[in-house]
């Protein structure tokens, strides 16, 4: 697994899946300002390492690598090997704001704006009313969702 996705990047897949006509990448583009048109904060519950907290945000991410999306790199400096999860948060912040930082994750230069916060973590357990979570790309289903990190799990033979 390289991502779960429950704010507006799985909003807008949930949307672009949803319809028919177009086919291929044309439905994500399209689905995209039109999540951006109604883009409002939700209030997540997480428990990140043990510690339950409430948090605000527009984006909530759990990466394991750099990129989602076809190259959007949501966490530049995540690592699949360190046994730990990216725990990508983009706090509330206007439409406008969004459209700005935005085309800054291609570069990952996203990171130093104040509403974007990363952290390293080991367990997330997530949940929001009405968001449904997506796992690189494929959805997974409504939340409550855990996701944990095992280190060691997949070997490989480079």
């Amino acid at each position: 697994m390289c991502a779960l996705s429950a704010g507006f990047d799985a909003l807008v897949n949930e949307r672009a899946n949803g319809w028919r006509w177009p086919r291929g990448t044309l439905r994500y583009q399209l689905a995209t300002p039109r999540e951006l048109a109604t883009l409002t904060p939700r209030t997540y519950s997480l428990v990140v390492d043990g510690e339950a907290r409430r948090q605000r945000a527009v984006l909530l991410s759990i990466s394991n690598l750099v990129s989602i999306g076809g190259g959007m790199k949501i966490t530049p400096e995540a690592k699949c090997d360190d046994g730990r999860l990216d725990l990508f948060l983009v706090s509330p912040l206007s439409r406008l704001a969004f459209l700005r930082i935005y085309p800054l994750v291609f570069s990952g230069r996203h990171t130093s704006h104040p509403v974007v916060g990363i952290e390293r973590v080991r367990e997330v357990a997530i949940d929001s009313p009405g968001i449904v979570s997506y796992a690189d790309g494929e959805r997974i289903g409504p939340l409550p969702a855990t996701v944990t990190v095992d280190p060691g799990a997949l070997q490989l033979w480079v």
